[in-house]
């Protein structure tokens, strides 16, 4: 736990491994989780290092595994999942990884193609039974039109008849000859056919005779698997130049033509084989998808193993690749970044690594001076890591830094329930935590894309602990659903009856008078006669905001102190004296002096009190605070002896603001010109001693040497000691401001605290008070439907959206009002050559 306070000290190590053991060795560090490796060769082209050759045959197993997965999902065949997580297999094992991969993979691709090519075979059977079916229909009725068309052009030569037109001419005898027409048949989607039908008749000029009738059953296309709705046609037509008029049309609309005999008895017998060829495929069909499905089931029980396995050996290669090769071209040499306390476990993890891999000699694992700043690295569980998260979204922490997280995993869901405060709403949010945590096994293993419930389920202990503390707070405001618990009895005492009481709405109760408990307040929290008073938000208004103001400096004071614990472990005792100790006086004269005179008002001004003590005579704690940074003196009020809340507070007032505005030019110049001095001395020291050496040398050698001139004034030296000013300016004038606006942001607490018990209000007596008005049964059914609108909308605005909005509200309060005082967050995250990290990234991407 002391690391969570602190990050981890980190080490930079060289590591010497044998050419045969640093595959296992690496292995190993992979399974471990605990090294960051450095890239020994960043100008080298990806394509250029050594182990690029075993990275491409890894992907090559990737796309077949992806190919293999993508016919498994496209089957439904539930690919067994068995929370194993195989060891990245050697090296020797890849060449039979890959022949079983390239079997399955030329295996599936023929049976595939084989079944495509049946399909295909199957759907030209299908479509030419369909057909001979159809055509014996268009003929029978065709002879039936022909037949009429010539008797009634033979009765009457000069009637023009529109089938025969349609015809042609030419296609009439006289003397009642039989028509010469020639005829296509074949198949056209049927969304084509209004357009195929316009194109034939403009086209051939009317000179043709189409009919159409659909399929009912839908066809599948073999290429893509499809359902598609097809129609048979028919063309007639006469002359060779309108048949290839037709073919040219038909090849245009991509109209599949098959070939129709005429005579009736020759198309029967072709159906007849038509069918008989029909049934062999389907059995043919059937045991090919039998034996692609047994195919594809066998592999289902492997392939996640699978994908575990080559993503491992590819992450491998790929952490090789950033090592080097010695000049023998028989070691490899890797840089990395480990933590101090684990050395000893990674060096266990490289000896079994080595053991694996059958070598003799033991690999070395060197620490390295660097001035390089190391990664950070706080260790967390599953119950930290989600405040860790939050604290690293604003900024990781620099190396070493304090960790505000073991500090936010309190003051987060406290803050949170200050303006969330409520009973009934923090159960709510308690409860639905609650089942996260009791079922976090199985949920977690329920992976899922949804990124709102991924969310909430990362945060499921943080939402568990904003409920206890709203709660808390709720219970400390007597808030319940906007109703109020009588738990203890009220500790007003009134001397009216009941009627006067009910019927007269300007009675006070004046808090003077003696009650059956003598003076002795509400047990805990809020007496619950507030929830019946008119003048409540008035009450709860300068409750809340004393509070908010109370706690906000509280707060950035914890803040403020924090930074001491980084000073002192950077042994920064200039930034003690010149920083820390300005910005505490700053704050404590100022602001927590005003929460000091708080707590002197609630203390010195009681309800049983006579002028000048009286609550009349209290003066305000807004309007002091002016007065006292202004040095102005305020005027008493009437009856009142003087504004003042203890003697000597006038001078007290001045002493406070003097020496906090003191403390302002000593934040902003102090650090600067000690440095500047500090490097001017240092200077004149270098040079002195330079020239005492040279001049030493001289009188040795008999020869003078002039003493080299100073640099000149306005060198490097200068520029930083310019930008240092300039920081510490900004610095100065950010923590002066921001300790006047961010007390103020602290009122947020208030604001949104107020906002939530109005709004519950609302909600109470504008619905659920509309399913109090029948008595009768019909009542109680009404009330059923209200119930339900006022628990969706509770649980939708109240729940949902209002604690959205204060968990965004207590995430700006840590961020900016309090991390602002200590934390730089100027470092880098640890990442560590991580075989599970990798695996979820996998399968992350996977899933997208």
């Amino acid at each position: 736990m002391g690391s969570l306070f602190r990050s981890e000290e980190m080490a930079l190590c060289q590591l010497f491994l044998q050419s045969e053991a640093a595959y296992a060795c690496v292995s190993e560090l992979g399974e471990l989780g605990l090294v960051q490796f450095r890239d020994l060769n960043p100008d080298v082209n990806a394509f250029q290092r050594k182990f690029v050759s075993e990275v491409r045959r890894c992907d090559e197993m990737e796309r077949k595994l992806r190919y293999l997965e993508k016919e498994i999902k496209k089957d439904g065949i539930p690919m067994l999942d068995t929370g194993e997580n195989p060891e990245a297999p050697q090296p020797r094992e890849m060449i039979d990884l890959e022949a079983t991969f390239e079997k399955l993979e030329n295996e599936l691709r023929e049976v595939n193609h084989n079944a495509e090519a049946l399909k295909r075979n199957f759907l030209e059977l299908t479509e030419l039974k369909h057909i001979l079916r159809k055509t014996q229909v268009f003929f029978d009725e065709t002879e039936q039109q022909m037949g009429t068309a010539v008797a009634s052009q033979m009765a009457d030569p000069n009637r023009e008849d529109e089938q025969v037109t349609l015809l042609g001419e030419e296609g009439l005898r006289a003397g009642g000859q039989a028509l010469k027409l020639g005829f296509v048949a074949g198949v056209i989607l049927r969304e084509r056919i209004p357009a195929f039908e316009r194109m034939l008749w403009r086209a051939c000029r009317g000179n043709v005779f189409l009919r159409q009738a659909e399929i009912e059953t839908p066809l599948e296309d073999p290429s893509t698997g499809d359902q598609v709705h097809k129609s048979v046609f028919i063309i007639f037509f006469q002359g060779d130049q309108l048949k290839s008029r037709v073919r040219k049309i038909c090849e245009g609309f991509r109209a599949t033509l098959y070939p129709c005999p005429e005579a009736p008895s020759q198309r029967r017998e072709m159906a007849m084989g038509v069918m008989t060829r029909i049934e062999d495929l389907n059995t043919v069909l059937g045991q090919t998808q039998d034996h692609r499905h047994r195919v594809l089931v066998a592999a289902a029980k492997n392939i996640k193993n699978w994908f575990i396995k080559v993503v491992k050996i590819k992450a491998i290669y790929h952490t090789l690749n950033l090592f080097n090769l010695d000049v023998t071209q028989k070691c490899l040499i890797a840089e990395c970044w480990v933590p101090l306390l684990d050395i000893e476990t990674i060096q266990l993890a490289l000896r079994r690594g080595t053991e694996r891999s059958g070598s003799s000699v033991p690999p070395i694992l060197n620490r390295m001076d660097t001035f390089e700043d190391p990664p950070t690295y706080n260790r967390t569980n599953k119950f930290t890591s989600a405040f860790q998260n939050l604290v690293d979204a604003y900024g990781i922490a620099s190396y070493r830094e304090i960790n505000p997280t073991p500090y936010t995993i309190i003051s987060f869901p406290f803050l949170f329930a200050v303006m969330f405060g409520d009973l009934g709403h923090g159960c709510l949010m308690f409860l639905f935590a609650g089942f996260l945590v009791l079922r976090e096994k199985p949920l977690a293993a329920k992976k899922t894309d949804n990124e709102v419930w991924n969310i909430f389920f990362a945060g499921r202990y943080i939402i568990l602990l904003m409920g206890l503390f709203s709660m808390y707070t709720g219970f400390i405001y007597n808030d319940i659903f906007s109703k109020s618990l009588n738990l203890f009895g009220s500790h007003w005492h009134t001397n009216y009856n009941e009627s006067t009481v009910m019927n007269n709405k300007d009675l006070q109760i004046n808090p003077s008078l003696s009650s059956d408990y003598d003076q002795v307040p509400y047990p805990v929290g809020l007496d619950p006669v507030w929830q019946l008073a008119l003048n409540k938000i008035v009450f709860l208004n300068a409750y809340k905001m004393k509070i908010s103001i109370i706690i906000g400096v509280l707060h950035m004071l914890s803040g403020v102190s924090l930074s001491l614990y980084n000073y002192r472990y950077f042994k920064d005792r200039l930034s003690i004296y010149c920083d820390f100790i300005p910005q505490v006086i700053f704050l404590v004269f100022l602001f927590f002096y005003m929460v000091l005179l708080m707590f002197i008002k609630w203390v010195s001004y009681g309800p049983q009190n006579e002028f000048p003590d009286s609550p009349a005579c209290a003066p305000s704690i807004l309007i002091t605070f002016i007065n006292m940074v202004l040095f102005k003196d305020a005027v008493a009020l009437e009856n009142c002896n003087t504004v003042y809340m203890f003697s000597g507070q006038g001078a007290v007032q001045k002493f406070l603001v003097i020496v906090a505005l003191l403390c302002v030019p000593i934040m902003l110049l102090a650090k600067p010109i000690y440095i500047m001095r500090q490097q001017k001395e240092k200077h004149v020291q270098l040079v002195n001693g330079h020239a005492t050496t040279e001049n030493g040398d001289a009188e040795g050698a008999g020869r003078v040497v002039q003493q080299p001139p100073p640099p000149p004034a306005g060198g490097h030296d200068e520029n930083e000691i310019g930008e240092l000013f300039i920081h510490q300016g900004i610095h100065t004038i950010e923590y002066v401001l921001g300790s006047v606006s961010h007390t103020a942001s602290y009122l947020r607490l208030w604001a949104l605290s107020l906002a939530h018990a109005q709004l519950s209000e609302v909600l109470w007596s504008m619905v659920m008070t509309k399913g109090l008005i029948l008595n009768s049964w019909i009542g109680g059914v009404w009330l059923w439907f209200v119930f339900g609108f006022w628990a969706i909308l509770t649980v939708g605005i109240l729940v949902l959206m209002e604690g959205l909005s204060a968990f965004l509200h207590t995430l700006r309060l840590h961020w900016v009002e309090f991390q602002s005082k200590f934390y730089k967050g100027l470092g880098y995250a640890f990442a560590p050559f991580s075989f599970e990290v990798i695996l979820n990234t996998a399968s992350t991407a996977v899933e997208e």
